[in-house]
């Protein structure tokens, strides 16, 4: 496995040296566009090639395509691949080729191959063998999980789980289906799988970071987040961040881009937004997703702007025929103004084994708040602070793992979550807390600390009733820090517990994890403070501002409301600093 890290590290910097870097259109990244296999078919026609690359390349730089071979059982043919490759070569663009592994779908559901049928075990093979034949690198888009049901796949899951059964399959079809044949059809051949953006659930429809991850050469991530209001699975805007750096931490060197389309947003500073957040993560390459908005003649739809007068980050010029093209390279153009100062990403240690499960996207939403976040997929022995959700506790050996960190001074702050999930195996031996499955609906919140003190944290319209799971714990064993008050009775937010060197924290989370944005900002700034009183910035702001810390002292904070935030930076040595940010905007300073 070590080797195979080593390798991946090469080739990704053997990729990244491929394009010297006077040629890159940008500075600090290099810009993709993903071409779905119909406008490979398209642009096979030298006329039409030459009017759609006209129309991007006279509204966005970029540096490199991925030409696809193979989606829902169209195949695009060898003449068609190799007339687009070679138009874009003479266009000075690099190329390399994709295939979208899935079956089409009915009723707004993704269809996927059946890899119990062997005539979609054949199809799969097929368009592996074909993009090989092309491509030195390939890419697989991210539709390469399994959802079918059918009577062959019932018989062979057995008394397995679903997930189990499903994790096990995958593994065959990338050694079988993927892998094998791509190197047997061309020995260079890289092959890329691309992880979407529901990282929690990847592993109940096969999708595995424990190992699959480690079969490919190179992983890619899917930051689109959308808009987290109107979309399905309403990923908060922090994910397009934070599922970038824990990929990266799954696969240390061998992550290679940010995946961006421009589906599912309100308005068009959304989409500027996930570009961003990925580039701050520090992604090498960013993918437009896909061709044809980019080409497309029709201008693109800016949505509801109210703050559209405010001198935001996004200075997009609203003009007749400006696309999409355009749009994204204004976004590129203005994060790569900023990336050059940017060190290496860190934040607040947390853990997630790769099949966990349990207070799902929580990380995303207390991203949302302006707390830094840095997942691993291995317990962070080294950190001296360490934030445990509720999937952590699907380690076998976490208890004895906070044992060792306490022991050695750290804090451990673990969710609600994680505590009614590890209570009655073994947790107690750290405190004696219980999770006692009560509700509780609490509307106002103290903070206060020693016999006889208490002072109100309370905001204008944030007082309406959260609910909260109830816990009991031994008065003077543990202090309850900030805690909930109802109808004349107390209940921990945050509770402290010492052990050993270290200290032990609870973080009681609201029922309905989207509440944490109801809660008044006072509480949370305190929180902050409280647990995370070692990072070297905290910022005092409201809901949905994020905040991104370097190594070498630079942090950038970036407001996704759709008004002003009043933001108060605390650094450490530093008198406090009060700014303003415009809705939908940025800004990058220096410790």
């Amino acid at each position: 496995m070590r080797l195979q890290r080593i390798v991946a590290v090469y080739l990704s910097l053997v990729c990244l040296l491929a394009v010297p870097a006077e040629a890159q259109s940008y500075k600090n990244f290099r810009a993709a566009i993903y071409i779905t296999v119909g406008d490979t078919k398209r642009l096979a026609d030298p006329a039409t090639f030459n009017r759609d690359f006209q129309r991007v390349s006279s509204q966005l730089k970029f540096d490199k395509v991925y030409i696809e071979a193979y989606r829902n059982h169209l195949f695009a043919t060898d003449s068609e691949l190799d007339a687009v490759k070679r138009e874009f070569k003479a266009k000075g663009i690099q190329t390399s080729g994709g295939i979208t592994l899935a079956a089409g779908g009915a009723g707004g559901q993704f269809g996927t191959f059946d890899y119990e049928n062997p005539a979609d075990r054949a199809e799969c093979e097929r368009a592996v063998r074909l993009i090989a034949r092309h491509f030195d690198e390939v890419i697989l888009d991210d539709f390469f999980f399994y959802t079918s049901k059918s009577d062959a796949d019932i018989a062979a899951k057995g008394n397995r789980s679903w997930t189990d059964y499903r994790v096990d399959k995958m593994r065959e079809a990338s050694r079988d289906l993927v892998l094998g044949p791509a190197k047997q059809e061309n020995p260079r051949v890289r092959v890329i799988i691309k992880y979407p953006n529901w990282y929690e659930h990847f592993h109940g429809l096969g999708y595995d970071l424990a190992d699959e991850a480690h079969m490919f050469d190179a992983i890619y991530t899917g930051t689109e987040t959308r808009d987290p209001i109107v979309t399905d699975q309403l990923l908060q805007q922090y994910e397009s961040y934070e599922i970038y750096r824990y990929l990266s931490n799954v696969r240390p060197g061998a992550n290679l881009g940010a995946w961006v389309d421009t589906f599912g947003t309100r308005a068009i500073d959304r989409y500027a937004e996930q570009l961003w957040d990925g580039l701050f993560a520090k992604a090498p390459e960013q993918m437009l997703f896909n061709w044809h908005p980019m080409a497309e003649q029709a201008p693109a739809d800016v949505g509801a702007r109210p703050w559209a007068n405010q001198a935001t980050s996004f200075k997009w010029p609203i003009a007749a025929g400006n696309g999409w093209a355009s749009a994204a390279n204004e976004a590129l153009h203005v994060v790569d103004g900023v990336l050059g100062q940017l060190g290496k990403p860190v934040g607040i240690a947390s853990y997630r084994p790769p099949h966990a499960t349990g207070e799902d996207f929580l990380h995303n939403y207390i991203g949302n708040l302006g707390v830094p976040i840095e997942l691993y997929p291995e317990y962070p022995a080294t950190a001296h602070t360490i934030l445990l959700t509720e999937g952590a506790a699907s380690d076998p050996a976490i208890i004895g793992k906070i044992k060792r960190s306490l022991e050695g001074g750290a804090n451990v702050i673990v969710t609600s979550g994680f505590l009614e999930a590890t209570q009655d195996h073994g947790f107690k031996d750290l405190a004696e807390w219980q999770a006692t499955s009560h509700v509780i609906a609490i509307d106002q919140y103290f903070v206060g600390f020693g016999a006889g003190n208490g002072t109100e944290l309370k905001e204008r319209g944030k007082t309406r009733p959260v609910l909260f799971p109830e816990v009991r714990f031994y008065t003077n064993d543990s202090w309850g820090i900030i805690r909930g008050v109802a109808a004349a009775k107390g209940f921990p937010i945050v509770l402290m517990n010492h052990y050993s060197q270290g200290t032990l924290y609870l973080w009681t989370m609201p029922e309905n994890l989207g509440d944490l944005y109801n809660l008044p900002q006072a509480m949370i700034t305190r929180l902050k403070q409280f647990l995370f009183g070692d990072s070297p910035v905290t910022i005092d702001a409201p809901d949905h501002v994020a905040l991104f810390t370097y190594d070498n002292g630079a942090f950038v904070i970036e407001n996704f409301r759709d008004d002003s935030a009043s933001v108060g930076i605390l650094r450490k040595g530093q008198a406090a600093k009060s700014v303003s940010i415009p809705p939908h905007s940025f800004r990058m300073f220096r410790h």
